[in-house]
């Protein structure tokens, strides 16, 4: 009986003594110091979301790579659709509504387009057939060229007539025929995947055209009620900037292609209307686009003789001055406002990205980020 009577004081006396011990460990740390949660790293976890992150990426990444030529085919119909949006909208100023202007503009691009395949195919088909039933002459007549005869001389021997010896005994062996001919048939099929490809951005581009004005709509419904009207301000004038940025370009090989075919005939070029094709295609690359079709139409040109591949070679070499310091000014400086160094930076940048595609629009994508920083980002620093 005593020791149970016992126990209850002795708890409650315990007790006392554990609190009197916290309170003096508590007063004798220091006011400063705070004891941080603890908390445990679940490595596998961890691990495991960034596999699944890593896997997600790269599933990403192929998805793009399968469709890089869906891709390719929506960024050219949306590129083509800005560029002949202003024609549509001074269609529209004059009086037309937007489905006759998109419909006349389309039956346009149409018909050149239909005119250009009708009148270059016969053109390649035909000279290719002479270039084969007159190889033999073309062969004696580059090796008694002034030009070849000149060659083997600043080099001491005959490596030219060595050269074509060889391709004309690769030609004749039979062994070489089966390759010759899948490379006929890829070149087939690139022609066919070509004309396929046109066909579906052609098509593209009407729908773009014609919903252009709904998808900057849609779009803006993405950005705050407060800001959408500076936001379509902003967005106007970009594709203001690429439909501007793509008359411009396509007037400038339209200039090259009309004079590069007067110029071909007076001096008796083969095939001019072709070469004038060539020349203008190579004219809607800014830069080296030009330079690019001038020295493949100077080469050609030696098919006739090298006193016309000179004549081809001097004409354009005036040509190119000419278009860079009078006509390419005066078109672009109308389209966008981008400075000279700024120009070779983005054609120079985009080539390297994107290729051709990427050299057309990299300068509607520098004129785009100078809007962007002269309406948005300016504005807002200014007024902090």
């Amino acid at each position: 009986m005593r020791s149970m009577r016992n126990t209850p004081k002795s708890r409650s006396t315990s007790g006392q003594a554990k609190a009197e011990t916290a309170a003096r460990d508590a007063s004798s740390k220091p006011a400063d110091v705070v004891e941080l949660p603890s908390f445990r790293v679940n490595a596998f976890r961890i691990g495991f979301t960034a596999t699944l992150g890593v896997l997600v990426a790269l599933a990403l990444g192929g998805i793009v790579g399968q469709l890089s030529t869906v891709i390719l085919y929506v960024a050219l119909a949306l590129f083509l659709a800005l560029g002949l949006d202003p024609v549509v909208s001074w269609m529209q100023r004059r009086g037309l509504p937007r489905w006759a202007a998109i419909l006349i503009v389309f039956a346009v691009v149409i018909g050149l387009f239909v005119g250009l395949i009708a009148t270059i195919v016969p053109i390649v088909i035909t000279e290719s057939t002479r270039i084969v039933n007159d190889w033999d002459r073309i062969v004696v007549a580059v090796r008694e060229s002034q030009l070849v005869n000149w060659i083997n001389g600043l080099t001491g021997g005959d490596s030219i007539d060595q050269a074509i010896q060889a391709i004309g005994d690769w030609l004749s062996d039979p062994a070489h025929i089966g390759s010759l001919g899948g490379g006929l048939l890829a070149v087939g099929a690139g022609i066919a995947g070509g004309f396929t490809g046109a066909t579906i951005v052609l098509i593209l581009t009407l729908y773009f055209l014609a919903s252009l004005r709904s998808m900057k709509r849609a779009s803006a419904r993405f950005v705050p009620a407060s800001s959408r009207r500076g936001y379509l301000d902003v967005a106007g004038d970009i594709t203001g900037a690429v439909g501007r940025y793509v008359i411009g370009q396509v007037t400038l090989g339209a200039v090259n292609g009309v004079l590069s075919l007067i110029y071909l005939t007076i001096i008796g070029a083969p095939a001019p209307i072709l070469l004038a094709f060539v020349a203008f295609l190579c004219s809607l690359v800014p830069l080296i686009g030009t330079l690019t079709g001038a020295v493949i139409i100077s080469l050609v040109s030696f098919a006739a003789s090298p006193v016309t591949a000179l004549a081809a070679a001097i004409y354009y070499l005036v040509y190119m001055q000419v278009e860079a310091y009078v006509i390419s000014p005066r078109i672009m400086n109308k389209a966008v406002a981008v400075p000279g160094a700024l120009v070779v930076i983005a054609a120079v940048a985009g080539g390297t990205l994107g290729g051709v595609l990427g050299a057309l629009v990299a300068i509607p994508v520098a004129a785009s980020i100078i809007i962007i920083l002269e309406k948005v980002v300016f504005p807002r620093q200014d007024a902090r």
